[in-house]
């Protein structure tokens, strides 16, 4: 259960603006959300960085859920897989298969060399904050600096995320029928 009440949308009507942006850039409230709305501002800002960070860069859907879903699994903590893996991998070219074998990605043949140095680093990055240049030079053989810069952040957004997640004890949503 939530550690801080959910904020209901029927219970605030001053926040419909709010709300409007959370369901346009979402297509629902999310629980998250529903915790982030008890500060609009907070919940505003997180919002749009999660859009930028997921939809505005130039790293492959693809590669971006593969690095969100080893950030989850390394957390165990089911909120964030449930929202990746069944409503947005799957759609970006990520197999149930590739999901489940980034548990240990390093004992498949599932990803390309340039997955595998994005998955190194954000092994690395959830590690500690410093990243061994073994780590992170293999990143400039695959990746720009635009790649790499959006690729860190991205890393740095969902280990924020999961902690949050964590601390707060965000629910599962709801299964849909």
């Amino acid at each position: 259960m939530a550690r801080i009440t959910y904020v209901e949308e029927r219970d605030h009507p001053e926040l419909a603006e709010e709300i409007g942006k959370i369901k346009g850039g979402r297509g629902g409230v999310i629980n998250i959300y529903k915790l982030l709305l008890n500060s609009p501002p907070v919940a505003m800002s997180w919002l749009q960085h999660s859009n930028t960070i997921r939809w505005g860069t130039s790293l492959s859907p693809r590669l971006r859920e593969l690095v969100i879903i080893r950030i989850a699994q390394s957390f165990r903590y089911a909120y964030a897989l449930q929202q990746h893996v069944p409503n947005i991998a799957l759609a970006d070219g990520v197999s149930l298969e590739e999901c489940e074998a980034l548990v240990d990605w390093r004992a498949t043949n599932h990803f390309s060399e340039a997955e595998r140095a994005a998955l190194a680093y954000a092994d690395a990055m959830l590690a500690g904050p410093e990243v061994p240049d073994e780590v992170f030079e293999p990143l400039r053989g695959h990746y720009n600096e635009r790649e790499v810069l959006e690729l860190t952040v991205l890393v740095g957004t969902y280990i924020m995320h999961n902690r949050v997640f964590r601390a707060l004890r965000v629910d599962n949503e709801p299964r849909r029928a």
